[in-house]
């Protein structure tokens, strides 16, 4: 299994990137969708479509993204044997960061949906921070190996 993963490295990694990518530009717009939608008056036609668009994000970019994230990157540290390297464990501290805050963002998804709006503007707007922070640390963890 891992002579077949190994051949196959090259595009296991490309794969993961590619939707690294998508993931972190769904994960970089709905809070700021959730920044707009809040704008809007209750329970009217632009609420509703903000609350279409947040669906949208979340079921055609973000879900599958997420998956595919996931199954690649796992599939690379096991060709790679990444399990014994430290940088793969702060790696993967932060990509199960990411992962529980895009669950986060999905639920409040569906409190905005609900009608429920219990953060602010300002507040969604320091989240929104989370990906890009969270995204300059892999990327040092992974290129540079610190330990």
């Amino acid at each position: 299994m891992q002579e077949i993963l190994g051949t196959l490295y090259p595009w296991l990694k490309a794969g993961h990137l590619i939707f690294v990518i998508f993931w972190m530009a769904g994960l970089f717009m709905l809070p700021r969708f959730f920044v707009y939608h809040q704008e809007t008056a209750p329970g009217s036609a632009e609420e509703a479509a903000w609350v279409e668009r947040e669906r949208r994000l979340l079921r055609i970019i973000l879900a599958p993204s997420i998956a595919v994230v996931w199954i690649l990157g796992l599939a690379l540290a096991f060709t790679v044997d990444a399990w014994s390297q430290g940088w793969f464990h702060g790696k993967l501290a932060l990509v199960l960061v990411l992962s529980a805050y895009h669950g986060w963002m999905a639920g409040y998804a569906r409190k905005l949906a609900a009608g429920d709006r219990r953060l602010e503007g300002r507040r969604l707007r320091l989240l929104n921070e989370v990906p890009g922070i969270a995204a300059a640390l892999i990327v040092v963890l992974v290129v540079v190996r610190p330990f």
